[in-house]
Order: structure tokens, then sequence, then C-alpha cells
């Protein structure tokens, strides 16, 4: 009877890779910093993350036209989208907060400090920054135009017109303009950016006092129709808007009454909730 060589001896199965922050067989991670202590977060593809700031003011400055409503922009000095307008924007810090960036943002590039801001939106389309992958999180902050006055000895920041093309709360992107009928370029994808922001401050405008923010401490009556106008980007009923404002509880009479003008000075209000936006 032949002898039958022996079988070949059998291969090791390889085990599969372990994924990031799983421990090895036979190893325990039951409490969390041993756990954190062999995580390996740069195993896996990581986007940067900016913060862009719509900063939106209402314009009475001009007594010949209607109130509009303006935002600030600056024209990029480098590539990308260099010599396109931009909204002030950053990158985001690795020891501060989403809300710490936006605040640093808005003073140091529009030197301003203690603003209504709100978070928006995210927006985060693969190809929205050529840089690469890039998302940003976007803010609106609000300011009366008084403070704006001196904007372009602050920073490199412009006030500009705010160029809606949709009615109500479509929503889209908008345009700034240079000058009537001149649409400015714009970097990235702000003007969906400024839209989105547009389109939210319509939508709170009727059941938040957020348009307050848009006015000085004391305004009056036509001053607060004036910011409803421009944000709708319409004219409302004069008589039934001052009922409706005055009805709501959100205002008190002051007993004073705007500076002397040459028609009958307007009784000055003030905003009585102006922490509850």
């Amino acid at each position: 009877m032949a002898h039958r060589p022996p079988p070949p001896p059998a291969r090791p199965r390889r085990r599969p890779p372990r994924p990031p922050g799983k421990p090895p067989s036979g190893r325990s991670r039951d409490t969390e910093e041993a756990f954190l202590a062999g995580y390996d977060l740069a195993a896996f593809p990581r986007p940067s993350v900016t913060v862009d700031v719509v900063l939106l003011t209402v314009d009475r400055t001009v007594p010949t036209s209607a109130p509009r409503l303006h935002a600030v922009a600056y024209e990029r000095t480098e590539h990308p989208d260099r010599h396109k307008h931009a909204l002030p924007g950053g990158f985001v810090r690795l020891d501060e907060s989403l809300d710490q960036a936006a605040a640093r943002i808005l003073r140091d590039k529009a030197g301003l400090e203690g603003l209504f801001v709100e978070q928006l939106y995210t927006f985060g389309a693969p190809q929205r920054d050529p840089r690469g992958r890039v998302l940003t999180v976007a803010y609106y902050a609000l300011v009366g135009p008084e403070r704006l006055a001196d904007l372009a000895l602050r920073s490199s920041a412009r006030v500009h017109l705010v160029d809606v093309p949709w009615a109500g709360e479509t929503g889209g992107p908008v345009d700034l303009l240079a000058g009537p009928g001149e649409p400015l370029p714009l970097a990235f994808d702000h003007a969906d950016i400024l839209g989105m922001a547009v389109k939210r401050l319509r939508g709170k405008l009727d059941y938040t006092p957020v348009g307050f923010q848009l006015l000085p401490a004391e305004f009056t009556l036509r001053a607060l129709q004036d910011v409803h106008e421009a944000v709708r980007g319409e004219t409302v009923n004069k008589d039934s808007f001052r009922r409706r404002m005055l009805a709501g509880g959100m205002l008190e009479a002051t007993g004073e009454r705007e500076p002397a003008t040459y028609h009958r000075p307007a009784e000055l209000y003030r905003f009585v909730k102006r922490s509850s936006v």
C-alpha cells in the first residue's frame, strides 16, 4: 500500500483590518480615556470649516427714496475669486466655537461687536470652494445704519444694496448692487447665502421681534414700518400695520417725540422685550 504524503499545513487566515478606535482582541477598552487614547481621527478624511456672516441693515438716510435692505461685503484681494465680492468670513480656529468665530469675524472685518447674531444654515456642496472640501456655517447679523456710518474707516468692507428677484419667501440667490442695475460679482456661493438670510428674515418678521434689531433703542412707528417694508420688498397698509404693532404688546410709548422736523414730531416708542428674539 502506497504511503500518502502528509497534507500541506493550513495557511493562517488573515484578519480584516481593525477599524480606527476599535480595541485589539483581548484588550479592554471599557473606559472612555482608554478608548480615546487609541482613537485615530486622522484615519478619516476631514473637510475644512469656515463661517460667513450676512451683515444686514436698512438704510433710511436718503429721504428721497424708499428704505431698502443693504448688506456688507468686501472685495477679495487674493485668489480664489480675486476681485469678486464676499461676505465677511474666515476659517474656524481649533480653539473657538462657531459663535465665537462669527463674533471674531464681525470684529476683525467690520469693526463691530455686540450685535444680534443668529446661526442661519450650513452650506456644504462639494464644489462650493475651489480650494477643496470646505463647509461654511452661515450666520446673519442685524445692525442699525448709524453703526455702519464710518465702516470705511474701520475696514475694507462696504455697504451695498440688496436686490431680491423673488417675492415673499420664495427663496433663491440674490444680488448686491454697486449702482442702479449694476450687480457685483459675488464669490463662491455667497449669492445663495444672502438669499437664505433674506428668506429667513422675511419669515421671522411677523412672529418674532427681529425687526427691532434694525432700529435704535427709540423709534417712531414710521421707522418701524420702513424696516418691515424694506425687508419685505413691498409696501404695507399704514393704518392696519400700526394697529397690529400697538396691539402686539411689544411696544411702549416713551412719552417723548422725535426731534423737531418740518412736520409734526412723531411719538417715540421702544421695544419692551428686546432680549427675546
